[in-house]
This record gives C-alpha cells, structure tokens and sequence, in this order.
C-alpha cells in the first residue's frame, strides 16, 4: 500500500488533527485517511446494483417478466476443460 509524506503541516492544523483524531477515537494517521477517503469520493455515488435495480424499476420490469430466462437457460452442468 502506498504512503504519503506531508510536509510544513501548520502547528495549528497538526494540534486540531490530533483532537479531531482523539474525538473519533482514532490515531492521526487512521484520521487522515478517514479524511481523504471522504474528499476523494465523488458525491451521490451510486454503486452498480443500485443502478441496476434502478433501470429495472424505470422499464417496470418484475418477477414475470425473468420467467424467459429461466425458460431458455441450459441446466446441465457445465463440463470441465480438457488441454489434452
């Protein structure tokens, strides 16, 4: 994992990280990594299964309409690979 050197921290700014840190219950260090994490994530991010389901609900897709699918899928079990 990476690692970051900051250099010519302002004392004032080094003594209220410490606080904030002893607030939270965490070390300096745990700290700023709390704090980039949240600067770095873009806000309203929405993860991929949110997003599917989404699309889902905007075209009213329901439990009937995946019946096609089960329909049309292969239930035998898959065969292993042979390089030989």
């Amino acid at each position: 994992m990476p690692s970051v050197t900051i250099r010519n921290v302002p004392d004032e700014v080094h003594r209220a990280l410490l606080v904030r840190a002893a607030q939270h219950g965490r070390s300096a260090e745990a700290e700023i990594r709390e704090i980039l994490g949240h600067a770095v994530q873009p806000e309203g991010r929405i993860k991929l299964g949110s997003f599917l389901a989404g699309i889902g609900r905007k075209i009213n897709l329901n439990d009937d309409d995946f019946s096609i699918f089960a329909q049309s899928r292969d239930n035998n079990p898959a065969k292993p690979v042979d390089f030989e």
